[in-house]
Parts: C-alpha cells; structure tokens; sequence
C-alpha cells in the first residue's frame, strides 16, 4: 500500500513539475513576443489630464479594473443618470471622501454638471495630492452619444436600443462612432 502511496506522490509532483514548466515557457514565450512584436500587441489608452469618454470606454472594455470614475454633481443627478459604475461624490464631500478611500497614486475619472464643474472637480483633486486624474471630457452627456452603460431612475425606465442585447453590433456601432469622432 505504502508503494502505491509513494509512487501516487511522485506522479502527483511530476505533473506539478510539469505544469510548471510549462507555465514558464509561455511565460517567457509571450514576453518574447512582446519584445518581439511591441507595436502588435494593442494596448488601452493610459490616462491623460483631459480624456476623452472613447479613452474611458476603451480602459474599461480591456477589463482594467485600476480605475475610479467619480460623478461630481448633485445626488439627485446622479440618482437620475450615472455612468455605470461611477460613484457619487458630490463637490462639498470629493476631498474628504477621496482622501479617506483611494490611493493618490489611483487613476481617477471625474465628471460633472458641466465642461468648468469637471476642470473644479480635477484641480480640487489635484489640489489634494491626486495626481492621476483625468478630466471626462463632455461627461455624461458625451458618455451616452457613444451608447456608454449608464444607470440610474431614468435610464432605467427608457428600453435598450435596437444593439441593446447585441455585443458584436454594439462594439461594431462603437469603433464607427470612435472613428467618426476622431476624423
């Protein structure tokens, strides 16, 4: 029994060894690659002190989830139409609540009311040892021209559009307006 029990073992270390292994040389593989190939493998727009709602869309359609959005405007706004995934920090709380929860090294995407309300919103960051914000250029009203996920009382009572449950159509009706915005 006590043969069988080792040789179960030794099976059992060598697929991990195995395994390993193999994990390693893809590793190494697409690391290669990369150095190979650097202007192949697309990559997400990083942050800028003004991006655009397309720059946004594109970081969060890549999965990366080292981003804040923060909507600067009023709760009853915000209640009636967000970004998805935004979080309500209105002007008199940003700096207290930003200073409490996030990292200043964490990107950060701000929006408000309107075009000065998101530049305030930015530079009282900035002005709080954030570093890494960017200002959303056009904010909600931009966001929802390029058929970005939204939620709130309002959206919810208006029905998906015709591409609403389509995600091939609806990356597809993306990357047109992107590039209609940036002829």
């Amino acid at each position: 029994m006590e043969n069988m029990q080792d040789k179960a073992r030794s099976a059992v270390n060598n697929a991990a060894h195995a395994a390993d292994n193999a994990t390693h040389k893809v590793a190494d593989a697409i690391e290669h690659a990369k150095e190979a190939l650097p202007n192949v493998t697309p990559t997400p727009p990083g942050l800028k002190a003004q991006s655009s709602v397309h720059d946004l869309k594109s970081r969060l359609e890549w999965g990366e989830p080292a981003l804040t959005i923060l909507d600067a405007r009023d709760r009853d706004s915000f209640n009636a139409s967000h970004i998805t995934g935004a979080m309500s920090m209105p002007m008199d709380e940003l700096v207290s609540w930003a200073q409490s929860s996030l990292e200043p090294s964490r990107d950060i995407y701000v929006y408000g009311g309107n075009e000065q309300e998101t530049a305030q919103a930015a530079q009282t960051l900035r002005g709080a040892g954030f570093f890494n914000v960017a200002e959303l250029k056009g904010g909600l009203e931009a966001w929802k021209a390029i058929d970005g996920a939204t939620d709130g009382a309002e959206d919810s009572q208006r029905p998906p559009g015709p591409e609403g449950y389509n995600v091939i159509s609806a990356l597809a009706n993306h990357t047109q307006k992107q590039e209609i915005d940036f002829q």
